[in-house]
Order: structure tokens, then sequence, then C-alpha cells
């Protein structure tokens, strides 16, 4: 959707009003056709542990440009803060201090990282130190400029800082597919999955489902996929066949219409998928619905729909794939779409935040159950993405909303998009239970 202000604003008259008055300044945000590059270098490691080491050498076996110090560089790419083994708060300081003198050496798009251990209330100076990373880094993302971002990876004890899923989290957040993921923290549990060694297409041979594909969010998630080289089996409800059939035809993918509510919808899509030989490797829970009301104005015809469309199908349906024991892969991946008003609640969206705080619980009980089957389950909160739905806002509450996080601005379909891709990869699996806002750090909520 048109952002009038951001283009003005990048305009030359805009810029200088801005600049004269303080007025908002977003910046632009490279996504992936912008900056093909996986890594933006220069990188500079920080930490003296033998975790730093170990991605220092994991990062030039991937041909990065990798420094330990800041020493004379003029420009810096991407900046990673290794912290696995700090004891007290006193270590947070001997790590983290080089980088404030080169803040304002930092690239347009630049990444910061923090890669540490979360606190465990065994070792209270130990964990002040780990718990000090949080309050370090989410307060970073408010200060980063230019488009860049700063975002976590939390690492338990016990898993080596070369394990699958933390290497993966860090090539996510160092790509330019993390572009409005800011201020936010990946837990990876453990040391399952496996690197992809095609990272231009790392869902090549999987078969993957989208909910509520025809438009906005849900189209993009399936082109992205299809990208990324799965093959799929978009589904939405039969009022949008026309709209789903282009889609499918586009992406060569298979067409259900179906609507996830209605009686035995689980068992039905079964059926359809033995029917046509298809087994599922991803599964994106994706339909969703609003029905907006000040709780004092609400009533059954705008809560029950709510309830059902955007949780209650999503329990529904993972039951009968589960249950139905032949139509799910090996190391099955299921990610849903949750909200950051599931988080941090919304004025006049009781129902639906009511339904997208059920899909966070929901993702941390289903991770715990496809354990057995190496699966994961995960959620992605978007915040203000630029939709058909947002356009409809009143003026004044679109522009504030798009505003009210730490790179200024609204963030695309495609944001979502990419960090479903990977939540839905080999090298996610050793991130179980676990939701990712993809919101620029909206103001709101954590």
């Amino acid at each position: 959707m048109t952002d009038t202000y951001t283009k003005f604003i990048r305009s030359a008259p805009g810029a200088f009003i801005a600049r004269r008055t303080g007025l908002p300044r977003p910046s632009t945000l490279p996504r992936r056709g912008d900056r093909p590059a996986p890594i933006l270098g220069p990188v500079v490691v920080l930490g003296e542990s033998a975790g730093a080491d170990q991605v220092a050498r994991d990062l030039l076996g991937e041909g990065a440009d990798v420094r330990r110090r800041f020493d004379e560089l003029r420009s810096v790419g991407s900046v990673i803060a290794v912290l696995d083994e700090i004891s007290a708060p006193a270590d947070l300081g001997r790590i983290l201090l080089p980088l404030a003198g080169a803040m304002r050496s930092l690239a347009p798009g630049a990444r910061v990282v923090t890669i540490s251990r979360p606190a465990q209330g065994e070792d209270p100076a130990r964990d002040a130190a780990r718990g000090g990373v949080e309050g370090f880094l989410r307060s970073l993302a408010h200060e980063m400029r230019r488009g860049g971002t700063a975002n976590g990876i939390l690492v338990q004890d016990g898993v080596d800082l070369d394990a699958p899923g933390v290497t993966g989290a860090l090539r996510f957040l160092l790509s330019a597919r993390s572009a409005f993921v800011a201020g936010q923290f990946l837990t990876v549990s453990s040391a399952a999955g496996s690197l992809t060694e095609n990272r231009d297409r790392p869902l090549a041979g999987r078969t993957a489902l989208v909910t509520g594909a025809a438009r906005g969010i849900g189209a993009a998630i399936a082109r992205t996929l299809a990208a990324d080289g799965a093959r799929l089996v978009v589904l939405d409800v039969p009022g949008a066949g026309t709209d789903l059939s282009q889609l499918a035809n586009e992406l060569r993918a298979v067409p259900v219409q179906l609507d996830v509510t209605s009686e035995g919808a689980g068992e039905r899509l079964v059926s359809f998928l033995r029917e046509r030989s298809l087994v599922l490797d991803i599964a994106v829970l994706n339909a969703g619905i609003t029905r907006d009301k000040l709780f004092a104005n609400m009533t059954s015809d705008r809560w029950d729909p709510v309830l059902a469309v955007n949780i209650a199908s999503q329990v529904a349906l993972t039951d009968a794939l589960i249950e139905a024991g032949d139509v799910l892969g090996e190391q099955p991946r299921v990610v849903s779409l949750a909200s950051t008003s599931g988080i941090a609640g919304n004025r006049g969206q009781t129902n639906y935040a009511a339904s997208k705080a059920g899909v966070i619980a929901f993702v941390d009980a289903l991770a715990a159950r496809l354990e057995s089957l190496g699966g994961t389950a995960n959620a992605v909160a978007p915040g203000f993405i630029e939709t058909e739905m947002t356009a409809k806002m009143p003026a004044l509450t679109r522009e504030v909303a798009r505003r009210l996080n730490s790179l200024q601005q609204g963030g695309l379909p495609v944001d979502v998009a990419e960090a479903i891709a990977f939540l839905s990869s080999a090298e996610a699996g050793g991130i179980r239970g676990g939701t990712l806002r993809v919101c620029g750090q909206n103001m709101v909520g954590k």
C-alpha cells in the first residue's frame, strides 16, 4: 500500500523539512532483491570465548570478510557480539563497549546480532549478566539508524554455537530477509536440524501447505516459499476461488477450496492429500479474520467467527494431519500466524487478541507434541503490515501505527513471508515453540 508520507520525506524537499522540524525519517530497508549478498561485510566478531572463535571461523568458511576488532575500519556491515560465557555483569562492558565507538561507522542496513545464553534461575551473578544482554539489545535496536537492525540469539546451555539452529538463525538475522525484524530474540533449544547447502533454494524438495493463501500476506507467503523451492498446496475459502486459481496457476501449485471452520475440514484436507499422494513437510496456518468492536459492544456474531478461524481451525487441522499418520513428512514444520495484538493487546480487538494469544500458546504445546516426529511448531507475530486490510484503517490511525516502531514505517507482506520461510527450513530445527515478532520493534510489548 502507498505510504505517501515516506515517499515525500525521501524526496529532497521532504528531507529538508524533516531535518528542520525533527519529523520521522524512515530509511529504505534493503530486502532480498535489493541486497542479494547473504552477509553485509565487513563483519566484526566481538567476544573472548571459544564460541566467538567458532563463529568467526564459520563466517570465514562462508566467504565473509571477518575481523575481530574495529581498528581502521571506516565502514562496518555487521557486528556479532558473542557473550556465551559471561559470568557477571562486569563482563558485558568489556565485550560490548568497543561497539559504542563504532556505531557511527555502521553501514546503511547494518546488522548487529548478540549470541548469548538464557538465564536459568541458578546463579544470580551469571543470570544477571545474561539478563542484561536482553536489555542492552532491545535498547540498541531503538538506536540503530539508516535501516539497520539489532537482534539476538539465545542458545540453551549444552547447545554448541556451531549447532545448525544457531548458524541458521545467524544467517537469517544477518541477511536482508530479516529487514523488518528488530529488537527480537530467537531461542535455539536443541542441536536438531541441518544446514542448507543451497541457500538460494533452501526448501527444494519440500511440500508446503499455506492456508488463507489467495491474497495479502498469504499470497506473499506462498510466493516466497515457492521462490525458495517448495512445492505448494494453497488453500482458501470457496469465495476466494478466482484469486486462488490465479495464484495456483502462477506458482504451479495445487489449489484447495475449503472453509477451515467447516465440520470435518481437517478430515477432508487429509482425504484430498491422500487422493493426490501429497505428503506435507510444511504447514503454514495463515487463515485469519478480524471483526473489531469495543468489548462493551461485542456480540457472538463478531466473537465466534474470529476464534473459529484464527485459532480453533489451527487446532483442528493439525490434529487431523498428525492423527492421519501418513500425510506429514519427516521433521515437519508448522508455522502459525499470531499478531502483536496477541502479545500487547489492542483497543477494540479483544476477540482478535484472544485468538492470537491462543496461537502463541498453541504452538508452544504443539511443539512438544511434534518433537517425537522430529518436527517443530513456531509462530510469527506481524506488527503493522501494509495490506488491503490496514489500508482501510482511518488515515490518522494508520499513520500513527506506521511510525510506532523503531524503523518508523510499516512492514511489507514479504517481511512476514521471509520469517515464515526461515522457520520452515531445516536450519530452524532447533527453534521450537517460539514466536518471532516481525514488527520493526513496535513500541508496545517486547
